[in-house]
């Protein structure tokens, strides 16, 4: 045990001793400079009052006991830390392993709704099962227009196919147009207003700025309905008809109405022989409902596109904003803050159509996996008889496959190909399992085709 004490002893001042030195610039001591083991016996068994280690440079004075109790203390001390950091680490884990719980217990919840949730939507196939189409009673023919205009009705009818176009009058606006056809697909759906889920209005002049969806929702009773406009000028009923197919598809929704309407009238200049012979208002609307199996979806095939750097062909801007006007006062700024009117280079859009319709409708057959001859009725944007004829033929389609309203309506934009469709099936030339083959183009510039089994 003496021995124990003395080796520790020595061990202390040993330390003691190097702490010094790391302190000191002066060179190290000799080794016999250095107190040797038995003086540290002679402490232990007689001297017990203190410990002298002399050097050249320096003296220290070590009390034994404080050095014992010293070391003892110090010894206790560092134990009971390593004891509280252990219990703090323990606590520390303890509370974390407890969050951890939590947080797995609560994931697991959540990740068990979703999936819940998720099952629930059910992949479903989406066919049409009503239309409608409504017209303003006001029409202007080719001869009305020849004492506006510098035209007669052989030169209208030769460059465009149109005799007349129909244009709102009195009361009559793009929500009570789109009310009368949507109630008329709705009742031939079979579906009451209170079961749609869905209504997207396809159209470029709404009776409000923040859209018409919203109005015809309330006007037809559709509380239930979530209703939103879509703008895609002529391209825009096919790119809705599209979207619609596919919320059903998803599973989310049973019934949606899309309608394409537009009242183009009201940004037409009358005096511009070039615009004035094409336009006319209208509308049209469809009733998609949901199929219990998804192999019996109507939609086949389908193809969309836009591009912008051609949006110069055809627009109708906001006044000034050519220019970037700065208007002068709140007053002019309320009486002409306004859009220009339809400005469109002809030729230019006659070429895109020409080579943009076809082509989409081939690639709506490609992602079918089905051929040109396997069309039963070819639906065009009716925007001018000679794009139909051009299209018809580079398909290989006879003009018994066509449908065309042209001559009685003009270009309606995106009541265009809702109200051909109509027509074709209230005449009873569409019938059940034949393949429809849709396409819409227009400003954008945009271009869109669809194919559906009826």
């Amino acid at each position: 045990r003496e021995r124990g004490r003395e080796n520790a002893l020595f061990c202390d001042c040993a330390v003691a001793k190097k702490r010094v030195n790391a302190t000191s610039r002066r060179p190290r001591r000799s080794r016999s400079e250095i107190p040797s083991k038995a003086h540290f016996a002679r402490v232990l068994s007689g001297d017990r009052s203190s410990i002298i280690m002399s050097s050249s440079t320096t003296m220290m004075r070590v009390s034994w006991r404080r050095a014992i109790v010293g070391s003892n203390v110090e010894n206790a001390t560092t134990t009971t830390t390593k004891k509280k950091k252990n219990n703090n680490n323990n606590r520390r884990a303890r509370q974390q392993h407890e969050k951890t719980k939590r947080k797995t217990t609560t994931t697991r919840h959540v990740t068990k709704c979703q999936t819940s949730q998720t099952a629930s939507f059910s992949p479903k196939g989406a066919k049409i099962s009503g239309v409608g189409k409504a017209l303003p009673k006001k029409f202007i023919t080719n001869d009305d227009l020849a004492k506006l205009v510098e035209t007669n009705d052989e030169w209208i009818r030769t460059r465009t196919g149109i005799g007349k176009r129909h244009v709102i009058s009195g009361d009559e606006t793009l929500t009570s147009l789109a009310e009368e056809a949507s109630l008329e697909a709705l009742k031939m759906a079979n579906v009451n207003p209170e079961d749609i889920d869905l209504i997207i209005v396809a159209t470029s002049s709404p009776d409000d700025l923040f859209g018409s969806a919203c109005l015809l929702q309330s006007a037809i009773g559709a509380k239930g309905a979530l209703a939103y406009d879509l703008t895609a000028a002529c391209s825009g009923f096919v790119v809705g008809l599209v979207n619609g197919m596919h919320y059903i598809r998803g599973g989310g929704y049973e019934n949606v109405l899309v309608v394409g309407a537009d009242v183009l009238s009201r940004y037409v200049d009358w005096r511009d022989r070039g615009t004035c012979i094409l336009f006319g208002d209208g509308c049209g609307a469809v009733v998609l409902t949901a199929t219990s199996k998804v192999e019996e979806c109507s939609l086949l095939g389908f193809d969309m596109h836009s591009d912008g750097s051609q949006n110069h062909h055809l627009t109708a801007k906001v006044c000034g904003a050519k220019a970037g006007k700065v208007w002068q006062s709140d007053s002019e700024a309320g009486e002409l803050t306004s859009y220009d009117n339809i400005g469109m280079n002809g030729q230019d859009v006659f070429k895109f159509a020409v080579r943009a319709v076809p082509m989409t409708i081939k690639e709506s057959l490609k992602n079918a996996h089905m051929q040109p001859e396997e069309i039963d009725h070819l639906v065009l944007h009716q925007a001018n008889q000679r794009i139909i004829d051009a299209a018809a033929q580079r398909l290989g389609l006879g003009d018994d496959k066509v449908v065309s309203n042209i001559a009685e309506y003009g270009n309606t934009s995106a009541a265009s190909v809702p109200l051909a469709l109509c027509e074709a099936v209230e005449s009873g030339n569409v019938k059940r399992g034949d393949v429809v083959a849709m396409a819409g183009f227009g400003a954008g510039l945009t271009w869109a085709s669809c194919l559906l089994k009826w």
